[in-house]
């Protein structure tokens, strides 16, 4: 907490204890009681530890060396801060609760536990203060019973709450820390790094994220329709999806949004040991996996990367194979895609700017025709340049197929019946469509 909030916890949260405290200075019992209650410090803070100790078993089952000792010191602190007050010392800001609260979220020691100790204190502070008040010989009846029970449910209240928002603020502050982390390690990896760097390799370390005989792989998932990619929810429910199926598995994954796609970095054991088999490919159970996200998105799966440092390239593969990636074909792995379509992903672009003559006219025709020159050109691939098989598996006489052809010849000058000429067809009508 700032010191903004820490201000508002003590006009609001403190009030009341203030006040329980005033009566106790009105009625005489501060600071008459203070001496008997230091006589007896050392005493209620053992009773309080041991009552601490047999109630809340989460302290002793916890393998944290410096938690039995930080509870202890705590407990003498509420102690000595309750001699200070009936000492005649005003009310402060319970510094040592918020230290303490702070201390217990970094262990990530449960907070229910922590509060259940002041519950436990309530009946120890509430007898060695009643006995210290009584045999003071202040003269109040009932009231000074009255008075030092409200002062201890106040003093109790007041260290709850100031435990509460502080361990709920720690928690927040070390969970948005730790995912500042993990978005700096994910675009670490995905944009490459300089192994050179020893900044760099020490976060990656710490992450574990330099550990040997691991395999790594990313996902592009983007949804079918590229323009829902620009709404902030649908791109919440896709990585929201993405995370509920990698959490049945036992792959670790870094995810964030990356040229509006959602982007996971995922991980995995290649073996245990040197001596044992290697696992099946990452990829391949990875791209399994993604079937069940429905035809709502489009995935692609890079290769199995061996380290880190080929991770920047596994995403070059994710990309390209979501770009492959259709209605039919929901998921797409880079390592099926043909090298025909690596061809025309990678030199689409400088081809189109290059584009020969005939290119323009054919696509025209193809258009006019509502397609029927590409299917043709596509069925005689197809049927390994037999036009009798084309025309069957289009459905059509083969006088009706030769006469396509013999007009795309006409546009092109290139006869589809020939292979080297078919091929150069059929990459330049690829390029024109992609």
């Amino acid at each position: 907490m700032n010191n903004a909030q820490l201000h508002s916890v003590s006009a609001v949260i403190l009030a009341p204890l203030r006040q329980a405290w005033a009566r106790l200075v009105e009625i005489g019992a501060i600071p008459l009681a203070a001496p008997l209650l230091e006589e007896g410090e050392v005493a209620a803070s053992q009773l309080y530890l041991k009552t601490v100790m047999t109630e809340i078993n989460a302290f002793s089952a916890s393998r944290n060396p410096g938690l039995l000792p930080g509870i202890e010191v705590h407990i003498k602190e509420q102690i000595g801060d309750v001699v200070r007050l009936f000492s005649g010392e005003e009310v402060c800001k319970f510094l040592f609760v918020r230290a303490y609260a702070q201390a217990l979220a970094e262990q990530r020691f449960p907070l229910e536990a922590a509060l259940h100790v002041y519950r436990c204190g309530l009946k120890v502070l509430t007898h060695w203060i009643r006995n210290a008040v009584i045999s003071a010989s202040i003269d109040g009846g009932e009231g000074v019973n009255s008075a030092a029970t409200d002062f201890v449910i106040e003093y109790a209240n007041a260290m709850s709450a100031i435990m509460a928002a502080e361990y709920v603020a720690q928690v927040r502050m070390l969970a948005e820390a730790e995912g500042g982390q993990r978005t700096e390690v994910w675009n670490i990896l995905l944009s490459g790094y300089d192994e050179s760097d020893g900044r760099v390799a020490l976060l990656l370390k710490r992450a574990g994220y330099l550990e040997q005989r691991r395999t790594y792989c990313v996902v592009v998932v983007r949804a079918t329709n590229p323009a829902e990619m620009e709404n902030p929810e649908r791109v919440k429910r896709i990585s929201t999806a993405l995370a509920a199926l990698i959490s049945r598995t036992p792959f670790r994954m870094l995810m964030g949004v990356r040229n509006s796609a959602v982007v996971a970095v995922l991980s995995t054991s290649r073996r245990q040991s040197g001596w044992t088999a290697p696992q099946t490919h990452l990829a391949l159970r990875v791209a399994e996996l993604l079937e069940e996200l429905g035809p709502a998105v489009l995935s692609g799966v890079s290769g199995d990367q061996p380290s880190t440092s080929m991770i920047a390239k596994a995403e070059r593969e994710a990309v390209i194979a979501q770009d492959s990636a259709t209605v039919s074909r929901r998921v797409v792995q880079f390592s099926d895609l043909p090298v025909r379509s690596l061809v025309v992903h990678k030199g689409g672009e400088f081809v189109r700017s290059v584009m020969p003559g005939w290119a323009a006219a054919l696509t025209a025709a193809d258009v006019a025709s509502h397609g029927n020159l590409t299917k043709t050109l596509r069925a005689v691939a197809d049927a390994d340049l037999n036009v009798q098989a084309a025309g069957r598996s289009l459905c059509l006489h083969p006088n009706t197929v030769y006469a396509r052809l013999e007009r795309i010849k006409a546009i092109t000058g290139l006869d589809g019946r020939k292979h080297h000429e078919l091929v150069e067809l059929l990459l330049a009508l690829d390029c024109a469509l992609a």
